[in-house]
């Protein structure tokens, strides 16, 4: 597809690791000494606003809460779903990613915000999870560090929440609720690796082909933490071309004209500017989490296989009920629709509360595309609202 290097620059560090699988370690030390020493030299990068007005709600060593609750007045128009007279939906949690790129992917600019979206099909009560880029005295935080705040977090809700993860956010979200199912009303996993070994996607096989010390490697220079910017640099230059941001935005050749009739939405050449802005501002991982990620999930496949440990405990889907809705991209060339939709092998759920969703959208279009937020998300609104499960 095009621009699909870029999609893959955007996704996960990795990549970067694996697509140098035919490298000695020496080499991938060697590149990666160079970038590092090269960014050294850079001003550090402006981080990402976000499009719609929130608040921080809790702050733990892994992550912050942000509260979306205050209604956004642009978004009121935005869903035909029927608001009135209904009864007022639990709590919804955003669980964000935690990969090269922060959680602002959720909340890019007016018209490529699934925030505004969901607030606008009358999720007022909304919150999102925010991981933390890493400092040094968090190269050790583990997934189970991870699971543990974000268990924190939920346990502030009143009541079970709706849980929606975005990209590696929902196989943590699929983790979290297969550990704790009391504390998870509906789940919505989308864009995320979850059975490594369906489809044709090359993460498997470049996964198991590049030996764990190249990935350890690249720690090195981080004081034990994956660098975004060394990850973002090892890439080159930033493939980010208007026509390679307009497909993952999903806009049109000319000016791009808001979902809704009263929201204002930046002018082309702005939006292109914020996106490579967002671009460039990355997160820096935890090692030891970057490295479980690398061998329990994309080299050994754990999360479909029964054999992922999470706080204490042996997860197996086949034993989570919960409603489950999984989203894939068909134009996803890196994760691949099949990766995402053929975890429902695995889970338990009764299929009348399992729903499969597969749209025309790349990785980065099913969370920021303006065609994917307006048709997609408020189908997916109108699933959680349902009293019993079914399709989308």
């Amino acid at each position: 597809m095009a621009g699909s290097s870029f999609s893959t620059a955007l996704f996960w560090p990795m990549l970067a690791a694996m697509s140098a699988s035919e490298a000695t370690a020496a080499f991938v030390h060697e590149i990666a000494r160079m970038t590092a020493t090269e960014e050294a030299l850079r001003p550090p990068r402006e981080r990402p606003g976000w499009a719609t007005a929130n608040r921080v709600t809790l702050e733990l060593p892994s992550l912050t809460l942000r509260d979306f609750s205050p209604l956004h007045p642009a978004t009121m128009s935005r869903c035909t779903n029927g608001l009135a007279g209904r009864t007022a939906p639990p709590a919804t949690v955003i669980c964000g990613p935690y990969a090269l790129h922060g959680a602002t992917v959720a909340d890019f600019a007016p018209g490529h915000s699934l925030a505004e979206v969901l607030l606008g099909c009358g999720r007022h009560d909304l919150h999102l999870v925010e991981w933390r880029s890493a400092t040094p005295e968090m190269r050790f935080f583990g997934i189970d560090t991870l699971l543990a705040d974000l268990n924190v977090a939920i346990d502030g809700f009143d009541g079970p929440v709706d849980l929606i993860g975005l990209c590696q956010g929902g196989w943590m979200a699929l983790l979290y609720a297969a550990r704790f199912p009391e504390k998870v009303r509906r789940l919505v996993v989308a864009g995320a690796p979850l059975d490594l070994a369906a489809g044709e996607s090359g993460l498997a096989r470049l996964a198991a082909a590049t030996p764990l010390s190249q990935f350890t490697e690249l720690l090195r220079f981080g004081d034990g933490r994956l660098l975004g910017q060394l990850m973002l640099g090892l890439w080159g230059p930033a493939p980010t071309s208007p026509e390679a941001i307009r497909r993952e935005l999903e806009l049109p050749d000319g000016d791009p004209a808001p979902l809704a009739p009263d929201a204002a939405a930046p002018d082309q050449d702005a939006l292109l500017q914020r996106f490579r802005d967002w671009y460039d501002w990355t997160v820096d991982l935890p090692g030891t989490f970057y490295l479980q990620v690398v061998e329990w999930l994309y080299k050994e496949n754990r999360l479909v296989r029964g054999t992922f440990p999470a706080l204490g405990r042996r997860i197996d889907l086949a034993a989570l009920r919960l409603p489950v809705l999984l989203l894939g991209g068909r134009d996803d060339a890196l994760v691949g629709s099949p990766a995402v939709l053929a975890a429902s092998r695995a889970l338990g759920t009764p299929a009348r509360d399992l729903a499969l969703l597969e749209v025309p959208a790349t990785h980065l279009g099913l969370f920021m595309g303006a065609r994917t937020l307006a048709a997609t998300w408020p189908r997916i609104v109108a699933w959680l609202d349902r009293p019993d499960g079914g399709s989308a």
